[in-house]
C-alpha cells in the first residue's frame, strides 16, 4: 500500500513536470502545478483503490494518472486573448 502511494505520487510529479515543461506559458506558479499533480495522483489512487479494491498497483496507477491529468488541466489558462465577439444583451420590449 505504501509503495502504491509512493508510485502514484511519483507519477503525479512526473506528469506535473511534463506539463510545466511543455505548457509553462499557460500555467500558474510551478509549485502550485507540482503540488496539484501529486495531490491529484494520490486522490486518484485512493478513489480507484476504494472503488475497485486491491486489484493491483497498475489499476491504481491508471486511476492516479487520470485524476492527476484532469486536475492539471483545470489549471490551464487560455492560449490567446479572449474574444469578445458577441454583442451585449438588449432589453426586451
Amino acid at each position: 500500500m505504501l509503495l502504491d502511494a509512493l508510485g502514484s505520487a511519483a507519477l503525479g510529479l512526473v506528469l506535473a513536470a511534463v506539463a510545466v515543461r511543455r505548457l509553462a506559458h499557460r500555467l500558474p506558479a510551478v509549485s502550485l502545478v507540482l503540488a496539484t499533480g501529486v495531490a491529484g495522483a494520490l486522490f486518484g489512487a485512493f478513489v480507484t483503490h476504494s472503488a475497485l479494491g486491491p486489484g493491483g498497483p497498475s489499476v491504481d496507477l491508471i486511476g492516479a494518472a487520470v485524476v492527476s491529468a484532469a486536475s492539471l488541466s483545470l489549471l490551464l489558462r487560455p492560449a490567446g486573448r479572449l474574444r469578445r465577439g458577441s454583442a451585449p444583451a438588449q432589453p426586451i420590449g
